[in-house]
């Protein structure tokens, strides 16, 4: 007897329902400071199975006009947010959004921390440590700091569960006992602030550490 047909859950899908989504996870994002017609053609583009689609396409899902959608994927694309591409002999561009788009915008956080944080140290320096606002821009250059450290550490282990993901690892049942994330007060975002507690354990069958060792 052959094998059930696995369903297809593509023609479930309700478009009119989709539409809803994009324009309400939009607003999210207009509610943050991105322009709406940007917010809903990246939004439609993380729906899309394919992650790209044509600015006529774009015009089409949306009900926009072709010089808002072309405003809208300029603005994405000096975020790099979405890029541009152009199959071989077509003279079409599609705009695609790709699939690890969060982990690259959040990691370019780091250089934008970076500049932010060499602008106050020179506040700081300008204003004097022994002033009020001088002491402000102090600790937030310290707070910069921390926010980079974490970040990097952060990066750091994702990747490494990103490889484990890719090489079809599974975690081990004990992970789920020994690896529940905990944290230490912390009163200042100084390096003298005691650090993180990153979740670690040992497999009792091969003595390995998990990859959420703190570097302590």
């Amino acid at each position: 007897m052959s094998a059930a047909p696995k369903p297809n859950h593509h023609k479930t899908r309700d478009p009119a329902v989709i539409s809803r989504f994009i324009e309400r996870f939009a607003q999210v994002m207009v509610e943050a400071g991105m322009p709406r017609i940007a917010s809903r053609i990246f939004v439609a583009l993380l729906a899309a199975d394919s992650g790209r689609l044509t600015a006529a396409e774009l015009a089409e899902q949306l009900r926009a006009s072709p010089a808002a959608i072309s405003g809208g994927v300029r603005y994405l694309t000096q975020l790099n947010l979405v890029r541009r591409e152009r199959d071989p002999g077509s003279r079409r561009d599609h705009y695609r959004v790709d699939d690890d788009v969060w982990y690259q915008t959040i990691t370019q956080r780091d250089q934008l921390l970076a500049r932010w944080a060499a602008s106050l140290r020179e506040g700081a320096d300008v204003l004097g440590p022994d002033s009020p606002a001088g002491a402000r821009f102090a600790e937030t250059v310290e707070f910069f700091e921390f926010l980079q450290k974490e970040l990097r550490l952060m990066t750091e282990r994702e990747g490494t569960c990103r490889n484990r993901a890719n090489s079809h690892q599974v975690w081990p049942r004990w992970f789920n006992d020994v690896a529940a994330p905990c944290r230490r007060p912390i009163s200042r975002w100084s390096s003298r602030a005691p650090r993180p507690i990153v979740a670690a354990g040992r497999d009792p069958s091969s003595g390995d550490w998990c990859p959420f060792e703190s570097d302590r």
